[in-house]
């Protein structure tokens, strides 16, 4: 019996990233207040709001219908998948400037040097009566390009910084501002690909049995 694949994010790069290696996934956004969760360490912050964006989307499903509430033997087995990233740079935690002037700023600061991207996962699956979870964090080093403040001030015009993880993607308009990565690059983008199958096999999942066929 086929998996369904259910992420719980609004990032069109996360669904984007699944449907390129062969994964269909339905999206659904989770609506939590991101600013209410926080753990001791930036990692542990990640792993917290990757969970609890997959618990509010498998709670969603349950109370609205669209998944079993009591995991009926013979029901269609099921993954949520909930991610969550931000960007360590110079100890200083950076996640969505949501604003221009933010965007900016950051990237006055981060050109021409370093940062760490962290990205939590959380796995729910639930096969049967059988519901269980996985929490892992990946982190890549990602080196930023020289920019000029003209570079800056065109990127930023673009709206695009405004609305990722530090500021800056590497599969879109960014890309070309990112010199190099140390790790895994879908860590990036905001989905480790080899991170969730391994953690999929720890379930007994084999990730070519998520291909859409």
């Amino acid at each position: 019996m086929a998996i369904r694949f259910i992420l719980a994010s609004a990032s069109p790069a996360r669904l984007q990233t699944l449907k390129s290696a062969g994964v269909e996934a339905t999206p659904v956004i989770s609506g939590i207040d991101e600013s209410l969760i926080a753990a001791a360490t930036n990692g542990e912050t990640v792993a917290a709001l990757a969970r609890a964006k997959a618990q509010a989307v498998a709670e969603k499903g349950r109370s609205e219908g669209w998944l079993d509430s009591e995991a009926l033997v013979g029901s269609q087995p099921y993954l949520i998948v909930g991610c969550d990233s931000m960007l360590e740079f110079e100890d200083v935690v950076l996640g969505k400037p949501r604003d221009s002037a933010t965007a900016t700023q950051w990237w006055q600061a981060m050109r021409g040097k370093s940062g760490v991207l962290l990205t939590g996962h959380h796995v729910i699956y639930v096969d049967g009566y059988n519901e269980t979870e996985r929490t892992q964090v990946a982190a890549t080093q990602v080196h930023f390009a020289n920019l000029s403040d003209a570079e800056i001030a065109a990127y930023v015009a673009t709206g695009e910084p405004e609305h990722v993880a530090g500021a800056f993607t590497i599969d879109g308009l960014g890309g070309a501002f990112v010199d190099s990565v140390n790790g895994d690059p879908h860590t990036v983008v905001g989905l480790s690909l080899p991170l969730l199958r391994r953690m999929l096999l720890e379930l007994g999942i084999e990730w070519h049995a998520l291909w859409r066929r």
